[in-house]
């Protein structure tokens, strides 16, 4: 009931005993807590429950009657009887959180339901498309589609809900979206025109399994790219994690692994929020070695699938709070010459609003008196899902079906820097015979995939060829992109004299060739940015889990160890894509910010304390004197070095071989002219 002062009562249970005691466990859940379970309870508890059944789970069998059997079991009672399995599937699924309701002030709980609410309409309108392919439905009226009523009436209904929240109206009664399923069933049954949907649900599912099961096993059970945190362990099993650490692998359960990493990560964060950096890298590191360091024990030295000759490409893309995203796979998938071979493995690091405020970056308001930028960062909606405009997208929704885009989506919260992020989109590899690490803010020349399969057999050291370039720029009201301007050399370096960045050497471009050479020529370095190799560079050169916090030097690091290992890079001798480079006054989000949240220090400050520490590792690899194992550790450093026997230089050619081959003088912290690089002289 709604009181003068506009919160709500939860209403009194009539559950049974299991579910009372359940309850005596949660007696000190505060007014918050009551708030929500009485919403979605009471007014939306009854669609909620059925949604999530029907929607989130459509393979599951519900009592093995099928879908019609297993909504005969379903009995949604409101508030009396549903209140503890909506609070447990509300933050199974990601769409609730305990941090979410035990928030404290009454505005700041009405803004985040109606936030809640919205992810919740938007989430069950994309997931009815894949409901209605799997069932078999056609037609997108009202009249055509009793599904598409169905899920109206229940978005109604959300929306009934929101406008309470906002003072306009009464909370709506209740659905019984059970019964009103099961009387669109009974009346398909009856027409003789085609056959009823319950029957074409189980033959589109029983042919979907079967064409799963047509796919190399590492591949089945498909993971599906949406909803968003979706819990691999839930849907298949801890036994799923078990199999891939023991010479079972699946891309799901290399998620499941990742998934356990990233809830200790958050746990470790709320625990460590007051912790000095050397104690929570500690503990991050702690976290590593329980979670990730088996895994990467298990497949040391060998791919964790075969590679397949095939001419398919792996694309790794970290995004961060990426508005464009979405865009990036449209274009790529849009210019390949075979987008059947192009496979996506994206990290996708977003603010959805569930327990935290969305933030904006350092924006630029205006300028002051004197002429000087007037900063601020401000609320903002969750972010747009890249994943779900592209999977929702009627010409591109078949990748998603088909397995091509396979998604980690990991809380701003967790974001930890791009070495981060690109340790876990490699991991989502499946056995694509080319590996591509991008940005998520790209565009593509038309038949890319195919001319950059040419251009890297071109190259001389073909197989352990690598290509890469920083590509050139575009805005986003730029006309299609065609590319084939001349590739860009990385043949320069600096070592930085910006005090966050620690001396850390960066990497740059230099001379263009004249555009005439009969094959690629190499360069020095390699840009983390892009780069297109055969996947047996991820044998070589694993991707390093110990370099959370870094955002400079993952480049000198990447390229020494590529070298050491037997691989030559090379310029591709034309662009083929775009980047988007973005300066700092278009305010867009920044990692560190998020970091500084995190830990109760707003700002930068506190993820450059972290990042001083973990590019020791880096600056260890390349020969800096502060980084030698004696000062690092009369320093407390020493941590630093944790496995890396597994991610430093290789034996095939040396470090110091690599320091003379690109001109660098560590210790008077110098890069010297290259001039078999910027004179294209060497094949």
């Amino acid at each position: 009931t709604k009181e003068n002062n506009g919160d709500f009562h939860f209403p009194k249970s009539t559950t049974n005993n299991g579910t009372s005691k359940r309850r005596r466990q949660r007696t000190e859940q505060n007014d918050s807590t009551k708030l929500l379970l009485a919403l979605l309870a009471g007014a939306g508890g009854a669609f909620l429950l059925a949604i999530v059944v029907l929607m989130s789970r459509l393979e599951a069998e519900h009592g093995g009657g099928g879908i019609s059997g297993g909504l005969a079991g379903l009995q949604p009672q409101g508030a009396a009887g549903v209140d503890d399995q909506i609070y447990l599937e509300e933050v199974a699924q990601g769409h609730a959180s305990p941090a979410l309701m035990l928030h404290g002030a009454k505005n700041d709980r009405q803004s985040n339901l109606i936030n809640a609410i919205e992810r919740l309409k938007g989430g069950y309108k994309a997931r009815l498309g894949q409901f209605q392919k799997l069932a078999g439905i056609r037609g997108d009226s009202l009249k055509d589609n009793p599904m598409n009523k169905i899920v109206k009436e229940a978005v109604d209904n959300l929306d009934a809900m929101e406008g309470a929240l906002e003072g306009e109206g009464e909370m709506p009664k209740k659905l019984d979206i059970k019964q009103d399923f099961l009387n669109m069933l009974n009346s398909e049954k009856g027409k003789n025109t085609h056959e009823s949907m319950a029957d074409r649900f189980d033959k589109n599912k029983g042919a979907a399994e079967t064409a799963d099961s047509k796919q190399p096993p590492h591949l089945y059970p498909r993971f599906p790219p949406l909803p968003p945190h979706l819990m691999a362990v839930q849907e298949f099993g801890e036994q799923i994690i078990t199999d891939t650490l023991n010479n079972k692998p699946t891309i799901a359960g290399i998620i499941a692994i990742l998934q356990t990493f990233l809830s200790h990560i958050h746990a470790m964060e709320v625990e460590k929020k007051s912790a000095t950096a050397h104690q929570v890298i500690d503990a991050y590191f702690s976290i590593i070695d329980k979670d990730l360091v088996p895994f990467e024990r298990a497949y040391r030295g060998r791919p964790i699938f075969p590679i397949r000759e095939d001419s398919s490409i792996f694309m790794s893309l970290g995004a961060y709070r990426d508005h464009l995203l979405g865009e990036t796979l449209r274009q790529a998938f849009k210019n390949a010459k075979h987008p059947e071979r192009l496979f996506v493995g994206a990290v996708v690091q977003n603010c959805f609003g569930i327990d935290v405020q969305c933030r904006t970056g350092v924006e630029v308001k205006g300028k002051d008196e004197h002429g000087n930028p007037i900063t601020a960062v401000s609320d903002r909606p969750p972010d747009v899902n890249g994943i779900e405009q592209f999977c929702t997208d009627p010409e591109y929704s078949k990748y998603c079906d088909s397995g091509q885009i396979r998604a980690l989506y990991v809380n701003e919260t967790e974001s930890n820097g791009p070495t981060t992020a690109r340790y876990f989109a490699s991991k989502l590899w499946g056995g694509e015979t080319y590996f591509l690490q991008a940005d998520a803010h790209l565009r593509f020349a038309p038949e890319w995939d195919r001319q950059y399969e040419e251009e890297v057999k071109a190259a001389k050291s073909y197989p352990k060829s690598v290509l890469s370039s920083y590509p050139p720029g575009f805005s986003e009201g730029d006309p299609p992109y065609k590319g084939g301007s001349k590739g860009t050399r990385l043949c320069t370096c600096e070592f930085s004299t910006s005090d966050v960045e620690h001396k850390i050497i960066r990497i740059n471009t230099g001379n263009n060739c004249r555009g005439e050479e009969e094959h690629p020529t190499q360069i020095a370095y390699i840009a983390a940015g892009f780069f297109f190799a055969r996947a047996e560079f991820l044998v070589d050169v694993p991707f390093d889990p110990f370099l959370p916090w870094c955002f400079m030097g993952e480049e000198i690091a990447l390229s020494l160890r590529a070298w050491t290992h037997g691989w030559d890079i090379y310029a591709p001798r034309k662009n083929l894509i775009a980047h988007q480079y973005r300066p700092g006054r278009m305010g867009l989000p920044k990692f560190w910010e998020n970091t500084g949240r995190v830990f109760g220090r707003p700002g930068p400050g506190f993820n450059t304390e972290l990042q001083t520490i973990t590019l020791q590792r880096i600056k260890h690899m390349v020969g800096y004197e502060e980084a030698t194992p004696t000062n690092l550790e009369n320093h407390g450093n020493s941590i630093v070095l944790t496995d890396y026997e597994h991610y430093g230089p290789g034996e095939a050619r040396t470090m110091d071989a690599f320091l003379e081959h690109t001109r660098i003088d560590v210790k008077q912290f110098k890069c010297g002219y290259i001039d078999w690089c910027n004179e294209c002289t060497l094949e």
